[in-house]
């Protein structure tokens, strides 16, 4: 009980998740063909905040060093009644913070943008050399 209670005011006190700008402007879109997209990203957030890299055939981690994984997962949609929907986050396990990469759904993109995750991997590496 102890241990879930200090994880809980762990997490009351820090910024968990972000994203980026690209991100955003996805999001804004799909939310307009998907309505419950809303909640079905807070239903998200509390399953990665316990499993930070998920877990079973939902998730996929495409990227891995000691401080931040990247991960492919497929997400449930309550408009579309399936798992259509792909999000790419960075689970930062050195700060327990999250960063939202790209969202988009699959009957409208095949795959994810890899030039976006190289390029946001590629500004953790210079934020890192310039400390």
């Amino acid at each position: 009980m102890l241990f879930i209670d200090q994880k809980k005011l762990l997490w009351e006190n820090m910024n968990h998740s972000n994203y980026l700008p690209e991100f955003k402007k996805e999001f804004d879109q799909l939310l307009k063909k998907f309505r419950s997209l809303n909640d079905d990203i807070k239903i998200f957030e509390r399953f990665i905040f316990e499993n930070p890299t998920g877990f079973g055939k939902n998730f996929v981690t495409m990227y891995s060093d000691e401080n931040v994984k990247i991960v492919k997962a497929r997400i449930l949609c309550k408009s579309l009644r399936n798992r259509n929907i792909r999000i790419i986050y960075a689970y930062h396990n050195d700060r327990f913070e999250f960063m939202y990469i790209e969202i988009y759904f699959k009957g409208d993109k095949e795959n994810e943008d890899r030039e976006r995750i190289k390029e946001y991997l590629s500004s953790l590496r210079k934020n890192h050399d310039s400390k």
